[in-house]
């Protein structure tokens, strides 16, 4: 289809000549993606494999902050003023790091956004944004994993401070563990050094259902307002990786 032509083959019309119009998708075709997922949902697993299979880079809003205040850059300096005063960097300016970080060669067939849009209105000034360009979000992906599996996923993690290793207490016992034990410090030991493992403050259970709590309300009404477009892919990330990976492919396919 029209489509799925490569965007510089768009001037070669199908049949007889026609006149050139703008076409309806971003007028560049670059890429633009949302990528979403709750803790413990395996974002950081696939998102490298997403930005090899459509060659364009993740952006995370984090990064570009620190980024745009290391260059100096116009927004950079009011992020810095901002932040220094102990103030909440506003929209507006992430937005203005947003528009300044997509002007980049990097960003020229296109790029992800992780951790943004947050809210609803962060994403109706993404929208203008990308409309005063021409352009507009193409896909929003979306890992979805049933609150009781992260739950189990996540709480279930120990780790060795030292050296970073994790370990499970389902799916990646360590030694010490005695088959049917309640998990606790003196029977959770590094397998290697023998030392006590810990859990992370954010990997209880309240902190992550808090954590999950807010997820939901932000992103709930975010995919609502893309559903309408046809552009929001749901993946069943509760599944295996490669099985995982085949969904998010078909979402993905969308784009190319």
């Amino acid at each position: 289809t029209t489509r799925d032509r490569d965007p510089e083959d768009a001037s070669q019309p199908e049949t007889s000549p026609a006149p050139l119009r703008t076409p309806p998708r971003d007028k560049m075709g670059r890429k633009i993606m949302i990528l979403f997922g709750p803790p413990g949902a395996g974002k950081g697993t696939h998102a490298p494999k997403v930005v090899e299979a459509l060659k364009i880079p993740q952006l995370s809003t984090g990064d570009m902050l620190r980024a745009a205040v290391e260059a100096g850059t116009e927004v950079g300096k009011q992020a810095k003023a901002v932040m220094e005063s102990g103030g909440l960097v506003s929209d507006e300016i992430v937005i203005g790091i947003i528009a300044d970080t997509i002007k980049g060669d990097e960003c020229k067939n296109g790029f992800i956004l992780d951790g943004f849009p947050r809210t609803l209105e962060q994403t109706q000034k993404l929208d203008d944004m990308l409309k005063a360009n021409g352009e507009e979000v193409n896909c929003v992906m979306a890992l979805e994993v049933p609150d009781g599996v992260l739950t189990e996923r996540i709480c279930g993690r120990w780790i060795h401070k030292a050296s970073g290793r994790s370990y499970h207490v389902k799916f990646a016992k360590p030694k010490s563990l005695p088959e049917g034990a309640t998990p606790s410090p003196e029977n959770m030991k590094d397998d290697q050094t023998g030392e006590p493992l810990m859990q992370r403050g954010d990997d209880t259970e309240a902190a992550l259902t808090k954590r999950l709590e807010g997820y939901h309300a932000q992103t709930v009404p975010i995919l609502k307002h893309y559903e309408p477009k046809g552009i929001v892919s749901r993946c069943n990330a509760n599944q295996e990786m490669d099985k995982v990976w085949s969904e998010i492919e078909a979402g993905l396919a969308k784009i190319k």
